[in-house]
């Protein structure tokens, strides 16, 4: 295995300015990708060259590296964060047509890296930009997917899925090395011979490496994107194709290429189940192989590799990497059980990302019996070796032997990936305070019993050069000028500005930068929507993955109690308000998308309705993704983070907008907590029951009903929605959603409903005061140093992982 990219080069060093202007040099509009891909080889060569120097100086150093598997990397576009780490910035601009505008036509030629879906990847990708910003050596590992989740349009109102078709230009970043190919099998038998055992799968596809670089920012040190994609292991049938089977011929190909088709199929049916645990192994056996022939090749013996490496489970998606090692160190590589798990232990850590039982992961065993023999019996021996340990400590407690298990003996047998991530873990954390607080309180609460010291937390973070210093230039520009330029890598330097927030010169140039954000999104809007919004109105954004417990709905039952209340007494002092939506709601999740549909209802009626008089207005901008957060983050006023309390185990959206300067209206969970917390509670506006008043809340026998009976507020927001006042031509269209949500309502709307339109009307009553509506954005702003991802990676660094800093020079 040749792991050194020593085949490539780059242009480097003083010619590099030139090079770039040479590449945009002015040409024929028809040509403007030709001037995209011309920039992008002379960036991806220079970073090719630093990639170069940081893989060599790794190699020679043999020291303790990250290998963070993560099914997502959310990485959106990578030529603005490239140009950005080289400090090409202004020669970009300059040369691209000398204005902003010119660049970001250009840029535009780039469409965002299907690799990813939502926070957790975004989260992935953040990191990355850390690990490689603060010398940290790391290799992330993923999943080259072919047409990402979806692309989702709008028809009719509807969220329509279509393939993301990322790849159509072609791929101006991902590196292909054709010298680092593995094979993964499926199926088959487990064959014994004496002691041993050997997996022989009974289908096998090739897993290529695509390398993609990730470059810090004032370093030259480069970090390793390594994806996979899916060929089969089996050359062209050519005797079927030649008698004109053309199906059989290629049915090996077409059964590989699948694997990595699409982030996420639809689990729901068996072949989907069978594909997305396919993906999962495929993911992990791809990039162990690849973490043990490195090893190897550095070192020349796998013993004590467990100390040399150090692989991060983020969430259990990769789960299957606790068997996979065992797999080859004891099948393939002929160690002992007890030396291969004891290389397990401190290579491991895994994180957490979920409060809700139901969203742990579980894998039917019939489905790894089929799938992967031999790990189902490695996940076995796992599981009766943890047992008897922990019938060792607590003697006679067969309910916690029966609630440990990793085996989940109710209904169907299933095997639990939570917990197997957690016995096989060196430590264990959660992503927020709150979170890690009710992990071990809750979920893992007798995990937590027998692994005192293996529960930690870390909570999340953003990278200040993405949701900044690239996204938001005006504010970056600004930022740059008031507290100089080194926020970038240290962003505690935020704090500087906490003492001016009454300070009228900065609160104009604050909200001058921020209208102008404003502004560029009302035109993206009427451009791309047909859609007039006034940008002095106040942007009230909600924008991330459509799911019941964050509470979408809750946000439309307000905005249709605003609307009805500006038609009932339009003399009220409400001030003008844009509500704008955006995210995807998963192909098989009815009524998530259900939810959509109705933003879509309200908005045709409340924007047509000339009884609003211009002062509510709602927007639907689809196909969320990293370019979209870009546009829609830096031009809110108003961040909408309204989970219910004890389901959001972080959220880092919440952090991207306060960052940007959108002041949050939330409940007392994640993140929103510790911003509360840095910012001051005064400086947010916070509603609805905490976590532990909703669990006593269900606990007590919650009945929804009878918040709609004394609050006739509610009830004609569920009647209008119930009787077709926004589907009038169909009007039965949401009976069944609002009159079920009275009897069914798991994540409490109905019961925080109340607290959440007050906490709107002090919204209205603090955006009347613009001054000190700015003053409270620039404390968020002062306040955020803490939540950028080099404090979370440099936790991580010393906490989880134990891999010091190593610059490359």
């Amino acid at each position: 295995m040749n792991d050194n990219p020593a085949h490539l080069a780059g242009v480097d060093g003083p010619s590099l300015e030139g090079a770039v202007r040479s590449a945009l040099a002015p040409a024929d509009p028809a040509s403007e990708r030709a001037r995209f891909e011309a920039l992008a080889a002379v960036v991806r060569g220079a970073l090719e060259q630093r990639w170069l120097r940081t893989t060599l100086a790794e190699s020679a150093r043999r020291g303790r590296r990250v290998h963070y598997l993560s099914m997502e990397f959310l990485i959106g576009r990578t030529l603005t964060n490239a140009v950005d780490a080289l400090g090409l910035t202004t020669a970009c601009v300059q040369h691209a047509g000398g204005d902003a505008g010119a660049w970001r036509e250009l840029v535009e030629q780039e469409p965002d890296a299907a690799l990813g879906n939502g926070g957790l990847g975004r989260l992935a990708a953040c990191f990355l930009d850390s690990l490689a910003t603060l010398d940290i050596p790391a290799i992330g590992y993923g999943l080259r997917f072919r047409y990402g989740m979806f692309a989702q349009a709008i028809r009719d109102g509807r969220q329509v899925e279509l393939p993301d078709l990322w790849l159509q230009a072609g791929d101006s970043w991902s590196i292909p090395r054709s010298d680092l190919h593995f094979t993964v099998g499926f199926g088959g038998r487990v064959e014994a011979n004496g002691t041993l055992r050997r997996w022989l799968p009974d289908v096998t596809v090739v897993a290529l490496a695509h390398d993609m670089v990730v470059p810090g920012h004032g370093t030259d040190h480069v970090a390793t994107l390594r994806v996979w994609d899916a060929r089969a292991n089996e050359p062209l049938d050519f005797s079927a194709f030649a008698h004109g089977d053309y199906a059989a011929a290629d049915a090996r190909r077409r059964e590989a290429d699948v694997l990595t088709f699409l982030l996420y199929p639809d689990d729901s049916t068996p072949a989907g189940l069978e594909l997305r645990l396919k993906q999962e192994y495929l993911l992990v056996s791809a990039s162990l192989q690849d973490i043990l022939a490195r090893d190897r090749a550095e070192n020349g013996t796998l013993a004590g590799i467990g100390r040399r490496i150090a692989i991060h489970l983020n969430d259990t998606h990769p789960a299957l990497a606790v068997p996979e090692l065992l797999r080859l160190l004891v099948d393939e590589n002929g160690m002992s059980w007890d030396g291969a798990w004891a290389e397990c232990l401190p290579a491991f850590s895994y994180t957490n990302h979920t409060l809700m039982p139901e969203a742990l992961e579980t894998w039917p065993v019939r489905v790894l019996q089929s799938l992967l023999p031999r790990h189902l019996e490695l996940i076995y021996e796992i599981n009766h070796r943890f047992l008897a340990g922990v019938r060792e400590r607590f003697p006679g407690d067969e309910g916690l032997i029966a609630r440990v298990s990793l085996i989940d003996e109710h209904g169907e047998r299933r095997v639990k990936m939570a917990p197997l991530s957690i016995v096989a873990s060196q430590r264990v954390n959660g992503v927020s305070k709150l979170h890690s607080d009710l992990m071990v309180r809750t979920i893992f609460a007798d995990y937590a019993r027998i692994f005192p010291d293996r529960f930690i937390n870390v909570t999340n973070g953003v990278t200040p050069r993405r949701w900044v210093a690239q996204a938001n230039p005006p504010l970056a520009a600004l930022l740059d000028r008031r507290i100089g330029e080194g926020w970038r890598r240290d962003l505690g330097r935020l704090q500087d500005l906490a003492g001016s927030a009454d300070d009228a010169e900065l609160q104009a140039a604050v909200a001058a930068a921020k209208r102008a954000n404003k502004v560029a999104l009302a035109t993206r809007l009427r451009t791309e929507l047909g859609i007039d919004v006034d940008v002095d109105s106040l942007f009230d954004v909600q924008a991330k993955r459509f799911h019941e417990y964050k509470r979408q709905l809750l946000n439309i039952l307000q905005v249709v109690a605003r609307y009805q209340r500006i038609i009932a007494a339009p003399w009220q002092p409400l001030q003008p308000r844009t509500v704008i939506f955006s995210g995807k709601a998963a192909t098989a999740y009815v009524a998530a998308k259900s939810f959509i549909g109705l933003i879509h209802d309200v908005a045709r009626v409340v924007n047509t309705d000339p009884r609003v008089g211009g002062r509510l207005k709602v927007v639907f901008l689809p196909n969320y993704g990293v370019s979209v957060a870009e546009a829609l983050i830096p031009a809110a006023d108003l961040s909408q983070q309204i989970s219910t309390a004890g389901t959001e185990a972080s959220g880092t959206g919440n952090m991207k907008f306060a960052l940007n300067g959108a002041l949050t209206i939330g409940t007392w969970d994640g993140a929103n907590i510790e911003i509360a917390e840095a910012a001051g509670a005064e400086n947010l506006f916070i509603f609805g029951l905490k976590a532990d008043e909703v669990a006593r809340l269900r606990a007590g026998g919650y009945e929804p009903r009878r918040y709609v009976e004394r609050d006739p507020v509610l009830k004609a927001v569920l009647d209008g929605i119930g009787g077709g006042q926004f589907s009038p031509g169909d009007p039965g269209r949401y009976r069944a959603l609002a009159e079920s949500l009275q009897y069914h309502d798991h994540y409490c709307l109905l019961a925080d409903f109340a607290s959440y339109v007050a906490a709107q009307d002090q919204v209205d009553r603090a955006f009347a005061d613009r001054p000190g509506w700015t003053a409270k954005v620039i404390r968020n702003i002062a306040a955020m140093g803490w939540f950028s991802t080099d404090r979370t990676i440099a936790e991580y660094a010393q906490k989880v992982w134990n891999v010091p800093a190593r610059p490359v020079s």
